[in-house]
């Protein structure tokens, strides 16, 4: 190698993004030797054929992977290195949960609200269900962190829960074996409400308590969980299902049928048709064959689309072996209810006819 190949150490460090300092530190750890070191000088030069490991090198310890995980992912192969980095994740996700938790028990006793209001005394597989099966309408959206959460409403003999992605909105009400002390609402983080299902679902009755900034899970028997409440405004869904029109079509299906041809639906959106004893799963174009599901079905043939992605979510979701789906045109949401229990209800955006393919 000749030194027009090498580089000092000050314009490697520029090109990679490492400082001089971290440079001669991980060159003395070993994960990153200098191509050659001057003998009388002592100065140290790097090869060009360096920089990708080096970059790769500043980038794990920006996710704060020790030194000895940094040396194992640089030796290994891709599949090898894939496995370590999501196993590193999942530590530091778990740790700051971990972390989440202590600093809201913290929060609680340093503000005197250890206690709350109580919202409501929930069996807790019932409650972790029905979280669980309303937060599939949830997204991470940046700059609106609302639509990543779980709207609880608390009152008389009943508690609602609702999350929206704007093209699916999902909710359901839960009968309370204790109802609430008073009114009650907000939108609650819902990672931290699926990180806290699981030992939810464990606990016999769970009570929900309200406190300033989030809710406690008092889980008898198992540490309490706390989840943060939301600052934003949670859309107004109660005026959008106030909004919706009368029920032009009623089509009842048996759910896996259903879910089967979605799954077997090549395109990024599907239609249906709904006519007869039958529901068509298929492309936009009616002169290609679609998968066709028997249903029992009231009113007016219509044909509606939409995205897969919002469809197949709210389908999968619903409750027992048969969905009832009421269409009320071609442009407008359709409810999505479980035929033999109803307190899970989803809406699904159809897509215009005309949308891109």
């Amino acid at each position: 190698m000749t030194r027009s190949d090498l580089m000092p150490i000050g314009a490697f460090a520029r090109r990679t993004g490492l400082t001089s300092s971290a440079l001669r530190f991980y060159a003395d750890s070993g994960l990153l030797p200098p191509a050659e070191v001057d003998p009388v000088t002592g100065y140290r030069y790097y090869a060009t054929a360096q920089v990708e490991r080096a970059r790769a090198l500043r980038r794990l310890r920006e996710i704060a992977m020790p030194l000895a995980g940094v040396e194992a992912v640089l030796k290994a192969g891709p599949e090898e290195a894939a496995r370590l980095l999501d196993a590193h994740l999942a530590r530091i996700e778990e740790d700051a949960a971990t972390a989440r938790q202590k600093a809201a028990a913290v929060r609680s006793a340093l503000g005197g609200d250890r206690a709350g209001l109580l919202i409501a005394t929930v069996k807790g597989p019932v409650l972790a269900d029905a979280v669980e099966q309303v937060l599939t309408a949830t997204a991470h959206e940046p700059g609106m962190a609302v639509l990543g959460g779980l709207h609880i409403e608390a009152g008389g003999e009943a508690l609602a829960l609702t999350a929206t992605d704007r093209y699916r909105l999902s909710t359901r009400t839960l009968a309370p074996a204790r109802p609430a002390e008073q009114s009650w609402s907000g939108t609650v983080d819902g990672d931290d409400l699926r990180a806290a299902a699981p030992e939810v679902r464990r606990t016999p009755l769970v009570r929900v308590e309200a406190v300033p900034h989030g809710i406690w899970l008092r889980l008898p028997g198992r540490e309490d969980r706390h989840c943060r409440t939301l600052p934003e405004r949670f859309p107004d869904h109660r005026q959008l299902l106030a909004s919706l029109g009368e029920v032009t079509t009623r089509a009842t299906v048996p759910k896996e049928p259903l879910l089967r041809a979605l799954e077997e639906h090549p395109g990024d959106h599907v239609t249906l048709r709904v006519s007869g004893h039958a529901v068509t799963v298929g492309p936009p174009d009616a002169r290609h064959p679609g998968t066709t599901v028997a249903a029992t079905v009231r009113g007016e043939p219509l044909e509606i689309r939409f995205a897969t992605t919002t469809l197949y979510p709210a389908l999968s979701t619903a409750i027992g072996p048969d969905v009832m789906l009421d269409l009320r045109g071609h442009d407008q949401p359709v409810t999505l209810r479980s035929a033999d229990r109803g307190d899970l209800t989803t809406l699904a955006m159809p897509v215009a006819p005309d949308h891109p393919v």
